[in-house]
């Protein structure tokens, strides 16, 4: 078997691809004339109070959606809700609630389809990030977080939604990252909540079927309070850290929130399964499959090496302040 199956599939591959990548030139481009009209439209957006949530409500609003925010922020919320008013949403709701807690995304969900009659569009951005190299944590424990916002918040508000869109032929946007089929130095558990993220919405796409479509989104360094350095310590402690940034970010280009926002929105539109902005991480990800050897290569000397270079200096700097 082991010798049959590889050219079997081989030529299975040979005779398919041909006209399937033909199929997905054509499908693209009658996509491009059959985009969805949001114009009154109901859209749930988790996250929403910064960053690429931020945005998506704009990119929403300007379209003419009903929106749902949600974060824990509510001042910073109601700003949010007030913008995107402005932007052409005839009608904003907010709603404060940790994606966590299973409870509240129960909440957050009655609450939208109580003040609306129902949901069409499932927007789960809520996220965290931890960055430290996996043996510097005394305490992994301290990290849970991050699988209880990432992983856990989606999985909590989709099963409370679920019924809604299945109802309305809606969809759910999830939102992703690079680093959940990419190496992560500094960011194991980050990246493993979202791996585990693609994996849910992936497989939940096989369950579905038509009846729910699921865009699943993979944003790369994008600016956020993420990308300027907010992110949970080995100790559970949410901090700023802008030079931990320099070293985590490396020479990647960050792309700007509202951009990120727009592409993604034109994608759940077209009814794309995957969107991956900007478009170069999926060459990474063509280098992932073919040459792992020589991105775990690139990868260490820019993001490890980095690191490591930039917290020798912090030492120093901190030595010659003391023996001044």
């Amino acid at each position: 078997m082991d010798l049959v199956l590889p050219p079997v599939i081989l030529i299975v591959l040979l005779v398919i691809l041909p006209p399937y990548i033909i199929y997905k030139f054509v499908n693209k481009i009658l996509r491009m004339f059959t985009m969805e009209d949001l114009s009154g439209k109901v859209v749930l957006i988790t996250g929403a109070s910064s960053g690429i949530g931020e945005n998506l409500a704009y990119e929403y609003a300007q379209k003419g959606a009903l929106l749902a925010l949600v974060a824990r922020r509510e001042e910073k919320l109601q700003e949010v809700a007030d913008n995107a008013r402005k932007l052409g949403s005839l009608d904003v709701i907010t709603v404060c609630a940790d994606v966590s807690k299973s409870n509240d995304c129960k909440k957050l969900v009655e609450e939208t389809v109580n003040h609306f009659g129902h949901l069409d569009h499932l927007v789960n951005n809520a996220g965290i990030v931890s960055a430290f190299y996996f043996e510097e944590s005394t305490d992994i424990t301290n990290t849970v977080p991050v699988m209880d916002v990432n992983f856990w918040g989606s999985v909590y508000t989709t099963q409370f939604a679920l019924p809604h869109l299945k109802k309305s032929k809606g969809k759910i946007v999830a939102i992703a990252s690079p680093s959940g089929w990419l190496y992560g130095p500094d960011m194991s558990i980050y990246a493993a909540s979202k791996a585990a993220l693609v994996s849910f919405y992936d497989t939940l796409r096989v369950e579905l079927g038509s009846s729910v479509k699921i865009t699943i989104a993979s944003p790369g360094f994008t600016e956020s309070e993420m990308s300027r350095g907010k992110h949970l310590t080995t100790e559970g402690v949410v901090e700023v850290d802008k030079e931990k940034l320099d070293a985590l970010i490396g020479n990647f280009p960050v792309k700007s929130a509202r951009g990120c926002a727009k592409n993604i929105v034109k994608a759940v539109c077209r009814g794309d399964r995957h969107i991956t902005d900007p478009f170069f991480f999926r060459i990474v990800y063509v280098c992932k499959v073919f040459i792992p050897e020589v991105l775990e290569w690139f990868f260490r000397v820019n993001f490890v090496t980095m690191k490591n270079a930039i917290c020798n200096n912090v030492s120093d700097n901190n030595n010659k302040k003391k023996s001044i």
